[in-house]
């Protein structure tokens, strides 16, 4: 059950964008796995990918074809994401398949096979049945509506229980700009981006060059800020579109606004993959404060964060902060003065320059333990920098969907 999301009741169209989702029988049965979304001509579209050395197929065409369209000032005009399967570990095999999804985009959406990107997420290492979507693209097409991100967020879906969706605009020169995104994601989450997808449209003019400077800045305290497990998936996908047809333009007083609501969205979904984690019971807030610097401080929060035998201790409510301790003093930085340090567990405190406070009670750090959102605060008295992590408990659920993922 996810930790206090719930579902939005819409998602609000974003002028230029349209969507289509069907079933394909990728894997699932009787339910949506396959989705279109289509970009008016002129469009911007930014990406930020995984650094995994065993890339999915779809990634390694995302890369060239984004490069493509920046190199050649061509527009991105297509996205195609499957569920069920990752087309990852799939050698040149998984890569024809990727070109042949591409191809039959193209021919149906008369444009250039560069101006399609293709996704897909689901089992790593089985060969992609990409007839089954090349069947179903004449039809797609003939469903691109501009309220379908909806059903799109559900098709997107794989162990997510709910499904991640926002939607905010914004008055800007009397003219509404609107931003709408959605995500899925529930396990193998630790991106490092420069199985998790996230799709992102405003409706503003900005330039292909500043949407991708724009989305390199906003993934940082974001998407590159969450863990479940630590482990970074094959096919970690975060796209920003920007399609220019609201009137407003990224320039002058409009440019802290529109970047503003932009990093706003990123987080909030960024956020709901953590609360929907797979088996989570706790949503965790892991900040490190006055530290050296922000890599310092985020290499310790995330330690943190990755940390077993932490997250089983989250998961079960138990007040044992020596975990805590152990976590952060095995952090790969150097000259970690530990004399200085102080811990807070939620609002209360347990250490004080490296001393326990003899005034703590077990009793209270169970009444912070026992809350379904916790907040762990080190503050490490070393500078002026702080970083903030988010991450989940590791839960017998997590087991049990990991143990039985392919059955």
């Amino acid at each position: 059950m996810a930790v206090n999301l719930v579902a939005p009741k819409s998602l609000m169209p974003v002028k230029g964008v349209r969507l289509a989702s069907l079933e394909a029988g990728i894997r699932y049965k009787d339910r949506d796995d396959l989705t279109l979304i289509e970009l008016a001509e002129g469009s911007s579209v930014a990406g930020v990918f995984t650094k995994n050395a065993f890339c999915a197929a779809p990634v390694t065409v995302c890369r060239q074809h984004i490069a493509r369209a920046e190199e050649f000032e061509e527009s991105i005009r297509y996205l195609v994401i499957n569920a069920g399967n990752a087309n990852a570990g799939t050698g040149e095999e998984g890569m024809t398949s990727a070109q042949m999804i591409c191809a039959e985009v193209a021919e149906e959406g008369c444009c250039s096979l560069h101006s399609v990107l293709p996704f897909s997420t689901g089992v790593i290492g089985e060969q992609l049945p990409y007839w089954k979507i090349v069947d179903q693209v004449e039809n797609l097409v003939d469903q691109l509506d501009s309220d379908n991100w909806m059903k799109a967020a559900i098709a997107i879906m794989t162990t997510d229980t709910i499904l991640k969706g926002i939607s905010k605009s914004l008055k800007v020169n009397g003219k509404m700009v609107t931003i709408t995104g959605m995500a899925k994601g529930a396990g193998m989450i630790e991106p490092n981006m420069a199985t998790l997808l996230a799709y992102v449209a405003i409706d503003a003019g900005i330039s292909q060059t500043e949407l991708q400077s724009i989305l390199d800045d906003a993934v940082v305290g974001s998407f590159n800020s969450i863990t479940v497990d630590g482990d970074t998936s094959t096919n970690d996908s975060l796209i920003l579109m920007a399609t220019g047809k609201s009137g407003v333009d990224l320039e002058g007083e409009n440019r802290e606004e529109i970047v503003g609501l932009i990093n706003e969205v990123l987080q909030e979904l960024a956020q709901s993959i953590i609360r929907d984690a797979e088996g989570a019971t706790k949503f965790v807030t892991i900040k490190v404060e006055a530290a050296p610097d922000y890599a310092y401080a985020k290499e310790i929060a995330y330690t943190v964060a990755r940390s077993p035998l932490v997250k089983t201790a989250l998961f079960a409510s138990d007040p044992n902060w020596g975990r805590l301790l152990m976590a952060i003093g095995k952090s790969p930085v150097k000259d970690l003065d530990v004399s200085k340090l102080s811990l807070w567990l939620g609002d209360t405190q347990l250490l004080e320059a490296g001393e326990p406070l003899e005034t703590y009670q077990e009793a209270q750090g169970q009444i912070e333990m026992d809350k379904d959102e916790i907040t762990i605060r080190i503050q490490l008295n070393a500078g002026d920098a702080q970083a903030v992590v988010w991450t989940s408990d590791l839960s017998h659920e997590y087991v049990t969907i990991n143990a039985e993922y392919r059955s």
